[in-house]
């Protein structure tokens, strides 16, 4: 079972594998704000789980099993922002949510807002419908909150 934390680091390292071609425990640490110590530890927890293949001092390798949830995890997330930013929230607002929902929202709710954000890219007036409704929802609270 993995834990956020794990989730975590298993993205982080797909993205450094997609982006360099490797992935090393100072690009880990400093990406995710941790210490390399931290890190080491985690790589080994990955490696005994069988999602990365480690060796001290010649890096991290993705098994296939860990390239295929460390994808997961990336489309996950991307997924979200992409989710979040139709709503309009801010980045600053985005990048903090995602971290939080990602790990907390059940497969077929996923899969439902994944729909839902498809649904809205291929009619995008409907998106611009349900933006006019959330700004009359806007209008009348802020006058419903004049008239007390």
């Amino acid at each position: 079972m993995l834990t956020p934390s794990m989730e975590d680091y298993l993205e982080k390292i797909y993205e450094l594998m997609k982006e360099k071609g490797y992935a090393r425990v100072s690009d880990i640490a400093s990406s995710l704000a941790v210490q390399p110590s931290s890190v080491t530890k985690m790589i080994q927890k990955l490696d005994e789980q069988q999602y990365v293949t480690y060796e001290k001092y010649r890096g991290i390798i993705l098994t296939p099993r860990g390239e295929q949830l460390g994808r997961l995890m990336k489309q996950r997330h991307k997924m979200l922002e992409r989710f979040l930013r139709m709503l309009d929230v801010s980045e600053a607002t985005i990048e903090k949510d995602v971290e939080g929902i990602e790990h907390h929202v059940s497969p077929s709710t996923m899969d439902s807002l994944n729909s839902l954000v498809l649904f809205f890219e291929d009619y995008p007036e409907c998106l611009e419908e349900y933006k006019q409704f959330r700004q009359k929802m806007k209008d009348l609270s802020a006058t419903d909150g004049d008239t007390k």
